[in-house]
């Protein structure tokens, strides 16, 4: 029994998805809806104190952090696997999930949540945004920082630098195999899937406009049957991240 809490419109629940229907696993779509902070209930903490999606229910067991859930699932569910199969490749695929993880995956949240949130927080009273915020136990400080206009242009500007930088090395390493870290398709593509469909629907296809690697790599992911299933009504609403 697997049972998956994730929002449509969260990327890092739809890197699970994804996973989840690449390997034809079985599992229950538990619904977090955001406007009714379902991700800050006391029942939903209890399963994830971190307050963001996904988490993943198995037999039990919960597994959180969306990296590490589609690592579980591999390691559960060795069919059709989502790995290469020697430690180098799995080693050099990790390695661009950890690069993901921490470089793009983080970049994608300031013109996100600008577009997410600045018109949410324009009726809200000074004392309710610092309620609204304080609420969060893990995002709270960035959510500070973001201020109730939304993050700067010079931090918006880092940002996308942050994601052409990402773009460019997608471009060199699929200059050399078939999909981001091999031949295989793998969790590193899965990783930086919602990424770029995010950008995409941010207006900002522009930086891979001259890739076109990159582009032939997000058409042929898109082409994917799972794809289309991550991708439901409502999940390619602007949202933030995670």
């Amino acid at each position: 029994m697997i049972e998956l809490y994730n929002a449509p419109v969260s990327t890092c629940s739809q890197k699970v998805r994804m996973a989840l229907w690449e390997k034809d696993i079985a599992w229950q779509d538990r619904v977090i809806v955001f406007q009714r902070n379902d991700h800050l209930s006391d029942w939903y903490l209890a399963i994830n104190p971190n307050g963001v999606v996904p988490a993943l229910v198995h037999d039990g067991n919960t597994i959180i952090d969306s990296s590490v859930i589609n690592e579980y699932l591999d390691d559960v569910f060795p069919q059709t696997p989502l790995r290469p199969e020697t430690a180098v490749e799995i080693a050099h695929m990790r390695a661009w999930r950890q690069f993901i993880d921490e470089v793009p995956t983080v970049a994608i949240r300031y013109p996100s949540f600008n577009a997410a949130f600045v018109h949410i927080w324009s009726n809200m009273s000074d004392e309710e945004h610092r309620q609204y915020v304080d609420r969060r136990p893990l995002r709270k400080h960035f959510y500070r920082r973001m201020g109730r206009d939304g993050f700067s242009k010079e931090e918006v500007d880092a940002a996308l630098e942050m994601l052409r930088l990402t773009v460019e090395r997608m471009q060199a390493s699929l200059a050399q195999s078939e999909w981001l870290a091999n031949d295989m398709f793998t969790l590193a593509d899965i990783s930086i899937m919602p990424t770029i469909v995010r950008m995409d629907d941010l207006g900002l296809a522009h930086l891979w406009a001259d890739l076109p690697k990159v582009g032939d790599w997000y058409d042929r992911i898109q082409k994917r049957p799972a794809f289309a299933k991550t991708y439901g009504a409502g999940s390619r609403d602007i949202h933030p991240s995670c």
